[in-house]
């Protein structure tokens, strides 16, 4: 008889995030004895990464770092919510994003080849999906310059890790109104900091889309002009955060709440899990 209870399975899977059949197969095979229990999932796992390849990573967290002058945004993914909350996928993603601000790394591909260690970040996250049992992913990684941040991160369920974060990097001393922006994002999604920002083709496709709609309307020919420029606009405060409406208060823009508080927000991003 194995020298092991449910209540070892249920504690190793907590552990892991690894399934139930598989934990107590391992338990089994190791006689009770929970490290060799661990490498025997590990090494189950490693032959089954191949496999997991193509399977969708819905689901996962978002964490940032702050370290030498810059903020780093991170997300990575896995396949369910239950691996999500896992107190050890927690914990890659925090050496994950260690690894990526130490290296002051603004892709998925320069935070893959960093050090973690005594091995790289793919490295890493190879070997713990193969204890896991599921593919994990790291999907996003992006890297801020500036002279001050800050960092919001969402829960969307409590019972989860953050789901969104965002990192703002901006100058100036009212960290309370660059915070309070930080929600906004998470909140407004847009997707560039200024109109500036958003490529000339963006906005002459979207003047084109328009301009068939209010002529589609029945609009007067004379009256298009002002009529396009004006949804035109409306399109910028969709798209950019220093044109958009302030989330605690629409009758401000962001750009205007900034200028008020004496900040210049100098960039940002936003990352949703899945998104």
């Amino acid at each position: 008889m194995a020298n092991f209870t449910i209540a070892d399975i249920k504690a190793l899977r907590e552990q892991l995030g690894t399934g139930m059949v598989d934990t107590k197969k391992a338990l089994e095979e190791a006689d009770g004895n929970v490290e060799k229990a661990v490498e025997l999932l590990r090494l189950k796992g490693a032959k089954g990464n191949a496999k997991r390849a193509d399977r969708a990573t819905s689901e996962g967290l978002v964490v940032a770092r702050e370290l030498n002058g810059k903020a780093t945004l991170v997300e990575l993914a896995c396949e369910t919510d239950f691996v999500a909350k896992n107190e050890r996928f927690i914990a890659l993603a925090d050496k994950v994003a260690d690894a990526a601000a130490a290296a002051g790394a603004d892709s998925v591909e320069a935070a893959l080849a960093a050090s973690a260690g005594d091995q790289t970040v793919d490295q890493l996250i190879s070997d713990e999906a193969a204890i896991i049992g599921e593919k994990v992913e790291l999907r996003r990684v992006r890297t801020l310059d500036g002279d001050a941040f800050q960092i919001y991160l969402h829960r969307t369920s409590k019972d989860l890790p953050p789901q969104v974060g965002v990192v703002v990097a901006y100058s100036g001393d009212d960290a309370e109104t660059a915070r309070s922006i930080a929600q906004h994002i998470s909140f407004a999604n847009p997707s560039y900091l200024s109109r500036d920002e958003v490529p000339a083709a963006e906005v002459e496709k979207e003047r084109e889309i328009v301009t068939e709609i209010s002529r589609n309307e029945g609009k007067p020919e004379a009256a298009l002009p002002k009529i396009v420029e004006g949804r035109v606009n409306a399109f910028f405060k969709q798209v950019a955060l220093l044109d958009q409406d302030y989330a605690k208060d629409n009758k401000l823009s962001v750009a205007k709440v900034a200028q008020d508080a004496g900040i210049t927000v100098t960039g940002f991003a936003r990352f949703k899990v899945g998104a």
